[in-house]
């Protein structure tokens, strides 16, 4: 996507790596928040990408979920960070958090957009904003066969 000026997109977007992630602005490269966020390096979050990377369409991961089987247990915040700083072609759009929501951002055009990319996989929202967790939940070595 083309930048407009100072480091817009044309869709209305904010810059890449900025509010997608859900919490304060930290060094995305690093992890680092100050005493809240032990320092993560590109290799960890290289572990998150590989599991969002088999997330199938039309399932969702919740970010504790994803943080376990990247070897993370106990950091799902530590997801939040990697996704707030993936390329858009990694579908973070998968990954929600325990409640079956899109997870509250800074801009909520990503959380807009999460949920329009998620209903266009046929994920379903109830009025409340939640899914069907036992419904939608990506269980690795589990075939689907609902499709």
């Amino acid at each position: 996507m083309a930048r407009t000026r100072a480091g817009e997109t044309g869709d209305g977007a904010p810059p890449r790596g900025e509010a997608r992630g859900a919490g304060a602005r930290v060094d995305r490269a690093s992890g680092d928040a100050g005493s809240r966020q032990p320092a993560m390096g590109r290799e960890t979050y290289e572990r998150v990408y590989d599991v969002v990377r088999r997330i199938p369409r039309g399932r969702v991961a919740t970010y504790g979920q994803v943080a376990r089987l990247a070897g993370l247990g106990g950091h799902a915040r530590v997801v939040g960070y990697a996704l707030s700083a993936c390329d858009e072609d990694l579908p973070w759009h998968r990954v929600i958090n325990a409640r079956g929501e899109v997870s509250p951002r800074s801009d909520p055009w990503y959380e807009r957009r999460q949920r329009d990319l998620l209903a266009r996989e046929g994920i379903a929202f109830d009025p409340r904003g939640r899914t069907e967790l036992a419904r939608y939940r990506w269980r690795e070595g589990v075939e689907d066969r609902s499709w």
